[in-house]
Protein backbone atom coordinates (compact mmCIF):
# COMPACT_ATOMS: atom_id res chain seq x y z
CA UNK A 1 0.00 0.00 0.00
CA UNK A 2 1.30 3.43 -0.91
CA UNK A 3 1.74 6.42 1.38
CA UNK A 4 -1.11 8.58 2.65
CA UNK A 5 -2.34 10.93 -0.13
CA UNK A 6 -1.15 14.01 1.78
CA UNK A 7 2.29 12.44 2.26
CA UNK A 8 2.47 11.55 -1.44
CA UNK A 9 1.43 15.06 -2.52
CA UNK A 10 4.05 16.72 -0.34
CA UNK A 11 6.78 14.34 -1.49
CA UNK A 12 5.93 15.03 -5.12
CA UNK A 13 6.08 18.80 -4.62
CA UNK A 14 9.40 18.50 -2.82
CA UNK A 15 10.79 16.09 -5.41
CA UNK A 16 10.16 18.62 -8.19
CA UNK A 17 11.98 21.36 -6.31
CA UNK A 18 14.90 19.12 -5.42
CA UNK A 19 15.20 17.83 -8.99
CA UNK A 20 15.62 21.42 -10.18
CA UNK A 21 18.26 22.06 -7.53
CA UNK A 22 20.12 18.87 -8.37
CA UNK A 23 20.12 19.79 -12.04
CA UNK A 24 21.43 23.28 -11.24
CA UNK A 25 24.22 21.74 -9.16
CA UNK A 26 25.07 19.15 -11.80
CA UNK A 27 24.34 16.26 -9.45
CA UNK A 28 23.89 12.84 -11.03
CA UNK A 29 21.55 10.62 -8.99
CA UNK A 30 22.85 7.18 -8.23
CA UNK A 31 26.47 8.21 -7.83
CA UNK A 32 28.68 6.63 -5.20
CA UNK A 33 27.36 6.98 -1.66
CA UNK A 34 28.66 5.86 1.67
CA UNK A 35 26.26 4.89 4.43
CA UNK A 36 26.87 6.05 7.95
CA UNK A 37 25.88 4.30 11.14
CA UNK A 38 22.29 4.90 12.17
CA UNK A 39 21.50 6.84 15.34
CA UNK A 40 19.94 5.13 18.32
CA UNK A 41 16.69 3.41 17.39
CA UNK A 42 14.76 4.54 20.49
CA UNK A 43 13.58 8.16 20.51
CA UNK A 44 11.81 9.76 23.46
CA UNK A 45 8.78 11.95 22.77
CA UNK A 46 9.42 15.67 23.15
CA UNK A 47 7.27 17.11 25.94
CA UNK A 48 6.73 20.44 24.19
CA UNK A 49 5.73 18.93 20.85
CA UNK A 50 2.06 17.97 21.01
CA UNK A 51 0.94 15.39 18.48
CA UNK A 52 0.71 11.67 17.96
CA UNK A 53 3.29 9.37 19.49
CA UNK A 54 6.59 8.72 17.81
CA UNK A 55 7.34 5.41 16.17
CA UNK A 56 10.38 3.70 17.74
CA UNK A 57 13.12 2.71 15.40
CA UNK A 58 12.11 4.90 12.42
CA UNK A 59 14.91 6.99 10.98
CA UNK A 60 14.70 8.88 7.72
CA UNK A 61 16.57 10.92 5.15
CA UNK A 62 20.29 10.79 5.84
CA UNK A 63 19.67 7.76 8.11
CA UNK A 64 18.71 4.23 7.11
CA UNK A 65 14.95 3.87 7.23
CA UNK A 66 11.84 5.98 6.67
CA UNK A 67 8.46 5.60 8.47
CA UNK A 68 7.14 4.14 5.22
CA UNK A 69 9.35 1.13 5.89
CA UNK A 70 11.42 1.69 2.75
CA UNK A 71 15.17 1.54 3.31
CA UNK A 72 17.02 4.77 2.54
CA UNK A 73 20.64 5.24 1.57
CA UNK A 74 22.22 8.52 2.62
CA UNK A 75 23.89 10.84 0.16
CA UNK A 76 27.66 10.71 0.16
CA UNK A 77 29.54 13.05 2.49
CA UNK A 78 30.39 16.19 0.56
CA UNK A 79 27.28 15.98 -1.61
CA UNK A 80 25.44 19.29 -2.13
CA UNK A 81 23.48 20.36 0.93
CA UNK A 82 19.89 21.57 1.10
CA UNK A 83 18.65 23.22 4.30
CA UNK A 84 15.08 23.26 5.57
CA UNK A 85 13.87 26.09 7.81
CA UNK A 86 11.94 24.34 10.58
CA UNK A 87 9.86 25.94 13.32
CA UNK A 88 8.49 22.66 14.65
CA UNK A 89 5.01 23.31 13.25
CA UNK A 90 3.18 20.96 10.90
CA UNK A 91 4.11 22.84 7.71
CA UNK A 92 7.86 22.86 8.26
CA UNK A 93 7.99 19.37 9.83
CA UNK A 94 6.10 17.86 6.88
CA UNK A 95 8.49 19.66 4.54
CA UNK A 96 11.56 18.45 6.44
CA UNK A 97 10.40 14.84 6.44
CA UNK A 98 9.56 14.84 2.74
CA UNK A 99 12.88 16.52 1.89
CA UNK A 100 14.82 13.98 3.94
CA UNK A 101 12.97 11.18 2.14
CA UNK A 102 13.45 12.50 -1.40
CA UNK A 103 16.84 14.22 -1.34
CA UNK A 104 19.13 11.17 -0.99
CA UNK A 105 17.61 9.67 -4.15
CA UNK A 106 18.84 12.76 -6.00
CA UNK A 107 22.31 12.78 -4.44
CA UNK A 108 21.59 15.65 -2.03
CA UNK A 109 22.22 15.94 1.70
CA UNK A 110 19.57 17.46 3.98
CA UNK A 111 20.10 19.70 6.98
CA UNK A 112 17.90 22.07 8.94
CA UNK A 113 17.92 25.34 10.83
CA UNK A 114 15.46 26.22 13.57
CA UNK A 115 15.42 29.84 14.75
CA UNK A 116 14.80 30.87 18.33
CA UNK A 117 13.29 34.37 18.24
CA UNK A 118 13.41 34.65 22.02
CA UNK A 119 9.85 36.00 22.16
CA UNK A 120 8.38 33.38 24.50
CA UNK A 121 9.37 31.78 27.78
CA UNK A 122 11.19 28.53 27.13
CA UNK A 123 11.83 29.32 23.46
CA UNK A 124 15.49 28.29 23.62
CA UNK A 125 14.62 24.90 25.11
CA UNK A 126 11.88 24.39 22.54
CA UNK A 127 14.21 25.25 19.64
CA UNK A 128 16.72 22.72 20.91
CA UNK A 129 13.98 20.10 21.24
CA UNK A 130 13.04 20.67 17.60
CA UNK A 131 16.71 20.36 16.63
CA UNK A 132 17.04 17.09 18.56
CA UNK A 133 13.93 15.71 16.85
CA UNK A 134 15.31 16.59 13.41
CA UNK A 135 18.63 14.94 14.17
CA UNK A 136 16.81 11.81 15.33
CA UNK A 137 14.96 11.82 12.01
CA UNK A 138 18.29 11.79 10.21
CA UNK A 139 18.81 15.40 9.10
CA UNK A 140 22.41 16.54 9.34
CA UNK A 141 23.65 19.18 10.01
CA UNK A 142 20.95 20.69 12.23
CA UNK A 143 21.37 24.02 13.99
CA UNK A 144 19.27 25.89 16.56
CA UNK A 145 20.08 29.57 16.15
CA UNK A 146 19.11 32.33 18.58
CA UNK A 147 18.39 35.80 17.18
CA UNK A 148 17.62 39.23 18.61
CA UNK A 149 14.34 40.66 17.35
CA UNK A 150 14.26 44.44 17.16
CA UNK A 151 11.26 46.73 16.90
CA UNK A 152 11.63 48.37 13.49
CA UNK A 153 8.59 47.83 11.28
CA UNK A 154 6.54 46.14 14.01
CA UNK A 155 7.05 42.80 15.77
CA UNK A 156 6.07 40.59 12.83
CA UNK A 157 8.35 42.35 10.37
CA UNK A 158 11.22 42.52 12.87
CA UNK A 159 10.96 38.80 13.61
CA UNK A 160 10.88 38.00 9.89
CA UNK A 161 13.96 40.14 9.20
CA UNK A 162 15.88 38.51 12.05
CA UNK A 163 14.85 35.03 10.90
CA UNK A 164 15.91 35.51 7.29
CA UNK A 165 19.21 37.05 8.36
CA UNK A 166 19.91 33.97 10.48
CA UNK A 167 18.96 31.62 7.65
CA UNK A 168 21.19 33.53 5.23
CA UNK A 169 24.15 33.29 7.60
CA UNK A 170 23.61 29.57 8.14
CA UNK A 171 23.29 28.88 4.40
CA UNK A 172 26.49 30.77 3.66
CA UNK A 173 28.42 29.18 6.51
CA UNK A 174 27.32 25.65 5.56
CA UNK A 175 27.55 26.20 1.80
CA UNK A 176 23.92 25.21 1.19
CA UNK A 177 22.47 25.13 -2.31
CA UNK A 178 19.13 26.42 -1.08
CA UNK A 179 16.89 26.92 1.93
CA UNK A 180 13.42 25.38 1.73
CA UNK A 181 10.51 27.17 3.41
CA UNK A 182 7.23 25.57 4.46
CA UNK A 183 4.79 28.24 3.27
CA UNK A 184 1.53 26.80 1.96
CA UNK A 185 -1.36 27.98 -0.20
CA UNK A 186 -3.05 29.29 2.97
CA UNK A 187 -0.02 31.45 3.74
CA UNK A 188 -0.15 32.76 0.18
CA UNK A 189 -3.82 33.72 0.53
CA UNK A 190 -3.09 35.55 3.78
CA UNK A 191 -0.23 37.43 2.13
CA UNK A 192 -2.47 38.57 -0.73
CA UNK A 193 -5.11 39.85 1.70
CA UNK A 194 -2.49 41.72 3.70
CA UNK A 195 -1.11 43.30 0.53
CA UNK A 196 -4.60 44.30 -0.55
CA UNK A 197 -5.29 45.92 2.83
CA UNK A 198 -2.06 47.93 2.61
CA UNK A 199 -2.73 49.10 -0.93
CA UNK A 200 0.76 48.00 -1.90
CA UNK A 201 0.26 47.39 -5.62
CA UNK A 202 0.56 44.45 -7.98
CA UNK A 203 3.93 43.20 -6.71
CA UNK A 204 2.56 42.87 -3.18
CA UNK A 205 -0.61 41.18 -4.46
CA UNK A 206 1.62 38.72 -6.29
CA UNK A 207 2.33 37.19 -2.89
CA UNK A 208 5.34 35.02 -2.15
CA UNK A 209 7.37 33.63 -5.05
CA UNK A 210 8.06 29.91 -5.27
CA UNK A 211 11.70 30.80 -5.82
CA UNK A 212 13.70 33.87 -4.82
CA UNK A 213 17.45 33.74 -4.53
CA UNK A 214 18.45 30.82 -2.34
CA UNK A 215 14.91 30.34 -1.03
CA UNK A 216 12.40 27.80 -2.38
CA UNK A 217 8.79 27.23 -1.34
CA UNK A 218 7.79 23.77 -2.57
CA UNK A 219 4.40 23.68 -0.79
CA UNK A 220 2.75 26.83 -2.20
CA UNK A 221 0.27 24.76 -4.20
CA UNK A 222 -0.78 22.66 -1.18
CA UNK A 223 -3.04 23.67 1.67
CA UNK A 224 -2.18 23.73 5.35
CA UNK A 225 -4.47 20.81 6.16
CA UNK A 226 -2.32 18.52 4.00
CA UNK A 227 0.79 19.18 6.08
CA UNK A 228 -1.00 18.34 9.32
CA UNK A 229 -2.46 15.19 7.77
CA UNK A 230 1.01 14.17 6.59
CA UNK A 231 2.49 14.61 10.06
CA UNK A 232 -0.33 12.63 11.64
CA UNK A 233 -0.03 9.85 9.06
CA UNK A 234 3.69 9.53 9.80
CA UNK A 235 3.33 9.91 13.59
CA UNK A 236 5.46 13.04 13.61
CA UNK A 237 5.01 15.38 16.59
CA UNK A 238 4.40 19.06 15.86
CA UNK A 239 4.40 22.24 17.92
CA UNK A 240 1.67 24.85 17.52
CA UNK A 241 3.12 28.32 18.04
CA UNK A 242 0.72 30.34 20.24
CA UNK A 243 1.61 33.45 18.24
CA UNK A 244 -0.26 31.91 15.32
CA UNK A 245 -3.52 32.28 17.25
CA UNK A 246 -2.70 35.53 19.06
CA UNK A 247 -5.06 38.30 17.81
CA UNK A 248 -2.37 40.87 18.59
CA UNK A 249 -0.70 39.82 15.32
CA UNK A 250 -2.21 40.98 12.04
CA UNK A 251 -1.59 37.74 10.17
CA UNK A 252 -3.23 35.79 12.98
CA UNK A 253 -6.38 37.92 12.69
CA UNK A 254 -6.44 37.39 8.94
CA UNK A 255 -6.06 33.65 9.42
CA UNK A 256 -8.63 33.11 12.15
CA UNK A 257 -11.12 35.94 11.62
CA UNK A 258 -10.99 37.40 8.11
CA UNK A 259 -10.56 34.27 5.97
CA UNK A 260 -13.27 32.26 7.79
CA UNK A 261 -15.73 35.14 7.27
CA UNK A 262 -14.88 35.28 3.57
CA UNK A 263 -15.29 31.52 3.23
CA UNK A 264 -18.64 31.68 5.04
CA UNK A 265 -20.15 34.51 3.00
CA UNK A 266 -18.47 34.01 -0.38
CA UNK A 267 -18.47 30.22 -0.41
CA UNK A 268 -15.61 27.75 -0.32
CA UNK A 269 -12.53 28.11 -2.44
CA UNK A 270 -11.55 31.63 -1.32
CA UNK A 271 -8.06 30.51 -0.32
CA UNK A 272 -7.49 28.78 -3.64
CA UNK A 273 -8.85 31.80 -5.53
CA UNK A 274 -6.55 34.20 -3.68
CA UNK A 275 -3.55 31.98 -4.37
CA UNK A 276 -4.53 31.86 -8.05
CA UNK A 277 -4.82 35.64 -8.04
CA UNK A 278 -1.27 35.82 -6.71
CA UNK A 279 0.00 33.68 -9.60
CA UNK A 280 -1.74 35.91 -12.15
CA UNK A 281 -0.45 39.10 -10.56
CA UNK A 282 3.04 37.63 -10.43
CA UNK A 283 3.02 36.95 -14.18
CA UNK A 284 1.88 40.52 -14.85
CA UNK A 285 4.35 42.02 -12.38
CA UNK A 286 7.25 40.01 -13.84
CA UNK A 287 6.40 41.23 -17.35
CA UNK A 288 6.20 44.86 -16.22
CA UNK A 289 9.47 44.53 -14.31
CA UNK A 290 11.21 43.27 -17.44
CA UNK A 291 9.78 46.17 -19.45
CA UNK A 292 10.95 48.62 -16.77
CA UNK A 293 14.47 47.18 -16.80
CA UNK A 294 14.73 47.66 -20.56
CA UNK A 295 13.26 51.15 -20.36
CA UNK A 296 15.64 52.20 -17.60
CA UNK A 297 18.61 51.03 -19.63
CA UNK A 298 17.41 53.20 -22.51
CA UNK A 299 16.79 56.43 -20.59
CA UNK A 300 19.48 56.36 -17.89
CA UNK A 301 22.57 58.52 -18.47
CA UNK A 302 26.06 57.29 -17.49
CA UNK A 303 25.89 59.34 -14.27
CA UNK A 304 22.60 57.64 -13.32
CA UNK A 305 20.28 60.56 -14.12
CA UNK A 306 16.96 59.66 -15.78
CA UNK A 307 15.68 61.48 -18.85
CA UNK A 308 12.37 63.08 -17.80
CA UNK A 309 11.10 63.38 -21.37
CA UNK A 310 11.47 59.67 -22.02
CA UNK A 311 10.09 58.85 -18.58
CA UNK A 312 6.90 60.81 -19.30
CA UNK A 313 6.25 58.70 -22.40
CA UNK A 314 6.12 55.44 -20.42
CA UNK A 315 2.89 53.97 -19.06
CA UNK A 316 2.51 54.84 -15.34
CA UNK A 317 2.95 51.21 -14.21
CA UNK A 318 6.28 50.95 -16.04
CA UNK A 319 7.45 54.46 -15.15
CA UNK A 320 6.95 53.92 -11.42
CA UNK A 321 8.90 50.68 -11.62
CA UNK A 322 11.77 52.58 -13.24
CA UNK A 323 11.60 55.12 -10.42
CA UNK A 324 11.62 52.35 -7.83
CA UNK A 325 14.67 50.71 -9.41
CA UNK A 326 16.51 54.04 -9.38
CA UNK A 327 15.56 54.75 -5.77
CA UNK A 328 16.73 51.31 -4.62
CA UNK A 329 19.99 51.74 -6.50
CA UNK A 330 20.56 55.03 -4.67
CA UNK A 331 20.16 53.30 -1.30
CA UNK A 332 16.47 53.28 -0.37
CA UNK A 333 15.63 50.22 1.76
CA UNK A 334 13.21 48.04 -0.22
CA UNK A 335 11.01 47.36 2.80
CA UNK A 336 10.53 51.07 3.49
CA UNK A 337 9.84 52.27 -0.04
CA UNK A 338 6.07 52.35 -0.56
CA UNK A 339 3.68 53.25 -3.36
CA UNK A 340 3.01 56.68 -1.83
CA UNK A 341 6.72 57.52 -2.09
CA UNK A 342 6.79 56.59 -5.77
CA UNK A 343 3.61 58.53 -6.49
CA UNK A 344 5.24 61.64 -5.02
CA UNK A 345 8.41 61.12 -7.05
CA UNK A 346 6.25 60.54 -10.13
CA UNK A 347 4.87 64.06 -9.71
CA UNK A 348 8.36 65.37 -10.52
CA UNK A 349 7.83 63.86 -13.96
CA UNK A 350 4.13 64.41 -14.62
CA UNK A 351 3.31 67.46 -12.46
CA UNK A 352 6.46 69.55 -12.51
CA UNK A 353 5.98 72.98 -10.87
CA UNK A 354 9.50 73.70 -9.73
CA UNK A 355 9.32 71.48 -6.63
CA UNK A 356 12.37 71.08 -4.46
CA UNK A 357 14.04 67.79 -3.57
CA UNK A 358 11.82 64.98 -2.26
CA UNK A 359 13.09 63.08 0.76
CA UNK A 360 12.85 59.27 0.59
CA UNK A 361 13.61 56.50 3.11
CA UNK A 362 17.24 55.68 3.76
CA UNK A 363 18.49 59.25 3.46
CA UNK A 364 17.89 59.39 -0.30
CA UNK A 365 16.45 62.37 -2.15
CA UNK A 366 15.01 62.77 -5.64
CA UNK A 367 15.49 66.07 -7.44
CA UNK A 368 14.63 67.26 -10.95
CA UNK A 369 17.20 69.40 -12.74
CA UNK A 370 17.94 70.28 -16.36
CA UNK A 371 15.37 67.84 -17.74
CA UNK A 372 16.65 64.91 -15.72
CA UNK A 373 15.63 63.16 -12.50
CA UNK A 374 18.46 62.45 -10.08
CA UNK A 375 18.42 60.13 -7.04
CA UNK A 376 21.21 60.82 -4.57
CA UNK A 377 22.19 60.57 -0.94
CA UNK A 378 21.18 63.65 1.03
CA UNK A 379 24.14 65.95 1.33
CA UNK A 380 25.92 64.67 -1.80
Amino acid sequence: MGPHPAVAAIRLAVRRTLADLAAEAGVTPGGPVRARSAPSAQTAPLPALAATATVPGTLIGNARRHPSGLPRTPAAPGSPLVLVAVSGGADSMALAIATAFEAPKLGLRVGAVTVDHGLQDGSAERAEQVAVRLRELGLDPVEAVAVHVGREGGPENAAREARYAALDRAAERLGALAVLLGHTRDDQAETVLLGLARGSGARSLAGMPAQKGRYRRPLLELDRAATRQACTAQSIPVWDDPHNTDPAYTRSRVRHEVLPVLEKHLGGGVVEALARTARLFRDDADALDQWAALAEHDLRAPDGALDVGKLSELPPAVRRRVLRRAALRAGCPAGDLFARHLETVDSLVTGWRGQGPLHLPGGVEAVRRCGTLVFRRQGD
